[in-house]
């Protein structure tokens, strides 16, 4: 099994990465998991609940990371073993990157919002929020799993994968606030404004009058 995807994450680059190397988050965010623990140098003892069709079975693995490099990512190396529902081993590697844009880091966040203010102002947008996450998967299955067929196999992969960032945004959102909303539309130039009055006057006569309403110069009588 083959799997790859792009997911824009409302947090910065830091923040995800923080949290993507956080056992306890790891183990509310990935669907049926109950153990996600530090056992070694970048090793975990990994428990889940798995469900396949009519498949159910626990299984009981390891995860192991390498090619750390943080804050942009690293690979990691899974395998578990589900009794007579079959075994799963296999890797994915997962790359962030800030958004082009992005929130610069809370050392900067003074400047930020100054910045901000001025382009509010100005009526421009706010610049995107957030980092994109670039993830892969390469997987074995095997035992009564293993028959179940490609398509249930990469159904459910995905379906865990789905509901492991809605997990993750909800967690991202409940420790960080929801990501700042863009700026409001720019808004209407001066001009326009005086443009819209100036008619509305008119409308109701109190405007300037036409030259061809205005009363004749004593000049002009015949």
């Amino acid at each position: 099994m083959e799997m790859l995807g792009n997911r824009h994450l409302g947090v910065t680059q830091q923040q995800a990465w923080e949290a993507l190397n956080d056992p306890e988050t790891l183990k509310k965010c990935i669907p049926g998991c109950d153990k996600f623990e530090l056992t070694g140098d970048n090793t975990y003892s990994v428990a889940l609940a798995v469900k396949i069709g009519p498949v159910s079975a626990k299984f009981n693995g390891k995860v192991m990371l390498s090619d750390i490099v943080a804050p942009d990512g690293y690979k990691l190396t899974f395998e578990g073993q589900g009794g007579v529902a079959g075994f799963a081993k296999g890797s994915s590697s997962v790359t962030l990157k800030p958004l082009a844009g992005a929130a610069a880091p809370a050392a900067v966040a003074a400047d930020v919002q100054a910045d901000a203010a001025i382009a509010h102002e100005a009526g421009a947008a706010s610049p995107p929020a957030g980092c994109e996450l670039d993830y892969t998967v390469q997987a074995q299955v095997g035992g009564k799993i293993a028959q179940l067929g490609q398509r249930l196999i990469d159904g459910a992969a995905k379906s865990t994968a789905d509901d492991f960032f809605k997990r993750f945004e909800a967690e991202m959102q409940s420790r960080y606030g929801p990501p700042p909303a863009p700026a409001a539309e720019a808004a209407e130039a001066p001009a326009e404004k005086t443009g819209v009055m100036s008619g509305l006057m008119k409308k109701i006569g109190l405007g300037k009058k036409d030259d061809k309403d205005a009363p004749a110069t004593p000049g002009d009588a015949s």
